[in-house]
């Protein structure tokens, strides 16, 4: 029996061309948009925050805290590790994974983005988008305002500068500023 074709859905996760208008991801966006309205407008409480972000997200460990504002696009592509923290206003394209390892902590105004477009104009133009994963490892710090394009990794024990834009992987344990960011010596 031959295979079905790949929803919009199973094309965006895995990192292919997909519609964004498919009617399958509009209503997940939407969902997701009602369960940060709730989550942005509660009064901050870790124990209840948890509640909803684990309704959220993917996955979320224990004793993780994200501050409010937080923008996700759909949520279920983001997993989170125990002991991490992400102060206001955070913003993660999840079209793709985003993974967040154990104790990193995000500074305020951190923009992750899983969500790509491609260069092709005609390609855009057929309302078609594409994501590529980031993995952030355990330990981590990023310093706020940093920007974190679709496709990067940063290693365990790593440190993103406050503004920076990481275009590219970050070994473990490295030190990266700048835009684009670099390894600081």
């Amino acid at each position: 029996m031959p295979s079905s074709p790949k929803s919009e859905k199973e094309k965006m996760i895995s990192g292919e061309l997909y519609n964004a208008e498919d009617p399958v991801l509009v209503a997940d966006r939407l969902h997701s948009a009602a369960l940060l309205h709730k989550y942005n407008a509660t009064p901050h409480h870790p124990a209840t925050h948890l509640i909803q972000l684990k309704d959220l997200l993917g996955s979320v460990g224990d004793r993780t805290e994200i501050r409010p504002p937080f923008f996700v696009d759909y949520g279920y592509n983001i997993h989170v590790g125990s002991r991490v923290f992400l102060n206001f206003n955070c913003v993660l394209l999840d079209v793709a994974p985003i993974t967040i390892g154990d104790r990193t902590q995000i500074g305020p105004g951190v923009q992750i983005y899983a969500a790509d477009h491609p260069r092709d104009p005609s390609i855009r133009r057929a309302n078609l988008e594409s994501g590529r994963p980031v993995r952030i490892g355990s330990n981590v710090w990023i310093g706020g305002g940093a920007i974190l394009l679709p496709g990067v990794t940063i290693g365990d024990d790593a440190i993103v500068g406050a503004g920076s834009i990481v275009t590219r992987d970050v070994p473990a344990g490295a030190t990266v500023v700048g835009n684009p960011a670099r390894i600081k010596q």
